[in-house]
């Protein structure tokens, strides 16, 4: 495959991410996206650090949430990782979930008009516009980044939304430059994601061969096959109780979404995903990942690419630098 990319969330050190970024770049990945969904790693400091000790290794978040910061703020942020790694920086935006989102305040409503509102904002930011807009949402009176030390200059960071709705797909599909297509989804998800893309592109009046399609795919490699599917398991019984809404999507029936969220609550401890795990059949394990042998993960990575994706963003479980020498070229 052409393009691969690597996905770190909070498993492992920073300076260890630092090290699988470095090894990636290496092996010809072509970006490395670091998660900012749960309330334990933002994505801004970590990417820093990737971008600090790396020459070319694109630098993406996967997804910043589009409430927390404010959109002049959001595009300053990005804007001084371009300061670090130029031409290097992606910004991914999602419309987080709930309970989390609800827990800390935040009521995701018209996250549509949200999307729409902060993309459009903070795109003309980063272009080095003056914004004015007074949406639902975004409330800017005569904003832009206000340069004193350094060149003014329109900052080249390509915005991404991470969908998982249909509705959601197809305004990424009208405003974003990509796509970041989420993970633990099936091949026949994919279809219908490419489908609202396209609706959504036509709307624009381009096609959806000019949207970036990365996608989210969970990769558990090891030379014995049980070993792969067994740590792939754990964490696909953590989204059937914990994101419900994507696992449904994708297929998964109603009645084994039931009996895991039976044991687990929010957030589930360790104990109760390895309960819910037992109840976790292999045939959804290999639906929602590629796991297995080296040999299995890359046909299961390459039947996500023939179902629409562009570049497989890679989320190792287990021996990172393993999945890397699978995939690297």
């Amino acid at each position: 495959m052409d393009r691969v990319a690597l996905y770190l969330q909070d498993a492992h050190p920073i300076r260890d991410g630092m090290r699988y970024a470095q090894r990636a770049e290496a092996a010809g990945f072509e970006a490395v996206w670091q998660a900012e969904s749960r309330l334990v790693r933002e994505a801004t400091v970590p990417l820093a650090a990737f971008g600090a000790v790396t020459e070319t290794i694109r630098l993406g978040s996967g997804v910043a949430d589009v409430w927390s910061r404010n959109p002049a703020r959001l595009a300053a942020t990005f804007s001084t990782l371009d300061d670090l790694a130029p031409g290097r920086v992606i910004l991914g935006l999602g419309a987080w979930w709930d309970p989390l989102a609800a827990k800390v305040g935040i009521t995701r409503a018209k996250p549509l008009r949200v999307m729409r509102e902060v993309v459009t904002a903070v795109r003309a930011l980063l272009h080095d516009e003056t914004v004015t807009m007074h949406g639902e949402h975004v409330h800017l009176d005569g904003v832009e980044l206000d340069y004193v030390y350094q060149d003014r200059r329109p900052k080249d960071v390509p915005i991404y939304v991470g969908a998982t709705g249909m509705k959601m797909m197809e305004l990424t599909g009208e405003i974003a430059d990509g796509v970041v297509l989420n993970y633990l989804v099936s091949p026949d998800y994919n279809r219908r994601a490419m489908d609202a893309l396209a609706a959504g592109a036509d709307r624009a009046g381009r096609s959806v061969d000019d949207i970036d399609r990365p996608q989210l795919i969970v990769c558990s490699v090891h030379e014995d096959r049980q070993t792969a599917l067994d740590m792939a398991r754990l964490m696909v019984t953590q989204y059937l109780g914990q994101q419900p809404h994507i696992m449904k999507a994708s297929g998964v029936s109603q009645d084994l979404l039931d009996r895991v969220g039976e044991v687990l609550t929010w957030p589930a401890t360790h104990e109760q995903v390895e309960a819910a795990s037992k109840l976790v059949p292999d045939d959804v394990v290999h639906l929602l990942t590629a796991s297995g042998t080296p040999d299995e993960a890359r046909a299961g990575v390459q039947q996500y690419i023939d179902d629409g994706c562009t570049c497989p963003i890679l989320y190792p479980l287990g021996d990172v630098d393993a999945m890397i020498d699978a995939f690297g070229r």
